[in-house]
């Protein structure tokens, strides 16, 4: 049987994990998992059923009602089921962010998804991206990345792709809601954001897209000895 690679990058929202993991994935032949996607699939259960998502128990109360599903289509792309239905375009909702921070947070979420994400990695060569894949899902990764740029680059860059969208927001909005989300990341108890101490740190702020892919890959074909 070959070898699996696992390839671990975290980061803070919005410093284009999802995008640069996928393209890399894309360009080594691995299997691309978005793991943020799979929380946003449980925050959309939680907002579907009108549950507070601060209720931690009757969050964990639905956990076993749920059947979340990960499939693959002809496009490549990850889609997310949520009870056999495709939610993939809802999950990424601006509203879904909140209900799927907050979720994410709780330890009971976290272990309940966890086995699921260990599952592909060895089945797969993957590339995973998330807030603690290099120090809890995958600890054991070949390659670990963190991936990061600052705060107000992050926010620069998200106020273009809403425009892009059709669905502009303010700044200086989206500059506080990315800061906000950067303490919560980073104070919750369970799994908090931080650069593994094997990390590679990638600061993508004064980099374009092409630079920080081909820096990404230069990254894993070092370590994987690709």
């Amino acid at each position: 049987m070959t070898k699996t690679i696992r390839v671990a990058i975290d980061g803070p929202s919005g410093a284009g994990k999802s995008t640069l993991a996928r393209s890399a994935a894309a360009r080594l032949n691995f299997l691309y998992v978005d793991t943020g996607a799979i929380y946003r699939t449980i925050g959309c259960a939680v907002r579907r059923r009108d549950i507070d998502p601060g209720d931690r128990a009757a969050v964990v109360a639905a956990l076993p009602e749920l059947d979340i599903g990960l499939t693959y289509g002809a496009d490549g792309l990850q889609h997310m089921e949520l009870n056999g239905e495709d939610v993939t375009a809802e999950i990424r909702l601006p509203e879904i962010s909140r209900y799927a921070s907050v979720v994410s947070a709780y330890p009971e979420v976290r272990a309940y998804l966890l086995e699921m994400q260990r599952r592909l990695a060895r089945e797969h060569s993957v590339i995973m991206d998330g807030r603690d894949i290099g120090t809890v899902v995958l600890p054991d990764a070949e390659v670990k990345v963190f991936l990061t740029a600052s705060a107000e680059e992050r926010a620069r860059r998200r106020m273009l792709e809403l425009q892009q969208r059709g669905t502009p927001e303010p700044y200086e909005d989206i500059l506080r809601a990315i800061q906000e989300r950067d303490w919560n990341d980073t104070h919750r108890a369970a799994a908090p954001l931080r650069q593994a101490e094997d990390a590679v740190l990638l600061d993508t702020t004064e980099l374009d897209f092409t630079q920080s892919e081909e820096a990404l890959l230069r990254i894993i074909r070092e370590r994987a000895g690709l």
